[in-house]
Parts: C-alpha cells; structure tokens; sequence
C-alpha cells in the first residue's frame, strides 16, 4: 500500500510538472516535464549574464544558476554554500563575479564550477553539469544532492 502512494504521488507529480511546463510556468527547463533523468536547458538562453533556476523537489525548491564565463565555457552551481545555506540569501552578480548575498564573499565567475577549494567556507555549491550541441544537461540526481541546502 505505502508503494502504491509513493507511485501514484510521482506520477501526479509529473503530471502537475507537464501540465504547466506547457504553460512556461517553470520558466525554459526543459526534460522537468517528463520522467528523464535529466535536465535540460538551452544553451541559446545562457549568457555571461547569470539566470537562475529552480528545481521542485517534493516542495523543496532547489535553485542553481548558469553563465557563460568570459572564456566561453558554462558555469554551474547552487544558489547556496556549504555555510551561509542557512541564511537563504543566495548570491547576486555584480560584473564578472558572483557575490555572496549573506557573508559579501566575492568569487570570480570564471573560476567556478568545481568543488570548494576551501572546505568549510562560503563557495557557490558545486553542481556538476555537462553539455552536447544544444544544452546544458545536469542530472536530477545531482540537484537532489543539494536538497539539504534548502530545506
């Protein structure tokens, strides 16, 4: 019985996610309409000018961001660190750096998208992403790894 819920939960949850996928309520990801394990975006919509994402995960919303540093490749991480996460206050782009909204941390965009090089400090959460001719592609997998972060 417990698994019959846990089934029928997922599949109206994809339900609500494609219906109003189609109506651009979740903004431009594409795959979140259907049962991938993957995320999609275009790589037409990133820029060197930071868009943020979110990603439903039972009600938690988990939001990352995207930019093109000036070297041309994609950058990826979490709206939150390993310290200040719970503060909630994300990050803002000022020119080519991202800066801490809670602790005022500066971090050039060309050098993110890896993991922490300073454990224990304020670093945009490492997410982990991939691209082929068309998108940017993070697996789900990965942004539920982060979940904790906004809770």
């Amino acid at each position: 019985m417990k698994y019959l819920i846990i089934e029928i939960s997922v599949v109206a949850l994809i339900a609500v996610i494609f219906f109003a996928s189609g109506f651009g309520l979740f903004g431009s990801i594409s795959g979140s309409a259907t049962a991938s394990s993957e995320m999609k975006i275009p790589l037409s919509e990133i820029s060197e000018k930071v868009k943020w994402y979110e990603y439903d995960s039972n009600g938690v919303k988990i939001r990352f961001f995207a930019v093109k540093a000036n070297n041309g490749s994609i950058k990826t991480g979490f709206d939150a660190c390993d310290v200040c996460y719970k503060f909630k206050k994300g990050y803002r782009q000022d020119g080519d750096y991202l800066v801490c909204n809670n602790c005022g941390r500066r971090f050039a965009i060309s050098g993110l998208g890896t993991e922490n090089k300073n454990p224990g400090g304020c670093w945009p959460g490492y997410l982990p992403s991939s691209v082929d001719e068309q998108n940017l592609i993070i697996k789900k997998s990965d942004l539920e790894g982060g979940r904790w972060k906004f809770i």
